[in-house]
């Protein structure tokens, strides 16, 4: 955090650089149920399960701006260096850091040396750390805003309704709710616990 990722975002702060945190969600067309208060049962209709909707994306950690590769099949190292391309082509004469964690598709010899030829520095996390990613605080809001208690019968619908999110995003909808969800706060835990055992 002190050595390698805090640096970078003073830069990013300072227009020296763009710092990019990047990871993949797998949107499962199925119930996403959140708290409901009742007297009575309530059944709520939902689907099989069986389709998803695959979103690999990367949020600025300065501007919010959203760049995306989306499928319905499964993210691979091709889609990771496919959205390499994307932010390289937007962000031409400035240093490019991207953020991810420790995925085998992302942490290959194919992404690193597509990396490398753009350009691009890649930063990994420790593992098990998505505190430090604030693309996931994205990949939540996105859920709570267009899936929670939401029933959608077809698949189209459910990307549909996926899309317009991520859309916000895109458009500075709630820019000012985002704002707050994607500061640079991050969340540190204290390992005083596995130190001692």
């Amino acid at each position: 955090m002190e050595k390698e990722l805090e640096p970078r975002l003073e830069e990013a702060k300072a227009g020296k650089r763009v710092v990019y945190f990047a990871d993949a969600v797998h949107f499962v067309h199925g119930a996403f149920v959140a708290c409901l208060w009742c007297l009575t049962r309530i059944f709520i209709p939902t689907p099989s399960g069986r389709n998803r909707y695959n979103v690999f994306g990367a949020i600025d950690a300065i501007s919010h701006d959203l760049v995306k590769v989306c499928n319905t099949t499964y993210i691979n190292a091709l889609i990771v260096c496919e959205l390499l391309e994307k932010i390289a082509l937007k962000h031409i004469n400035i240093s490019i850091t991207i953020v991810l964690d420790n995925a085998k598709y992302q942490r290959c010899d194919y992404v690193i040396n597509k990396a490398k030829e753009l350009g691009v520095e890649l930063l990994f996390l420790p593992s098990y750390s998505p505190n430090l990613n604030i693309i996931e605080r994205l990949w939540k809001w996105t859920k709570s805003d267009c899936l929670n208690c939401k029933y959608y019968c077809k698949f189209s619908e459910f990307v549909d309704a996926i899309n317009r999110s991520l859309a916000k995003t895109e458009n500075k909808e709630n820019k000012d709710k985002l704002d707050t969800q994607l500061s640079l706060n991050f969340q540190l835990y204290d390992n005083s616990f596995y130190d001692r055992a």
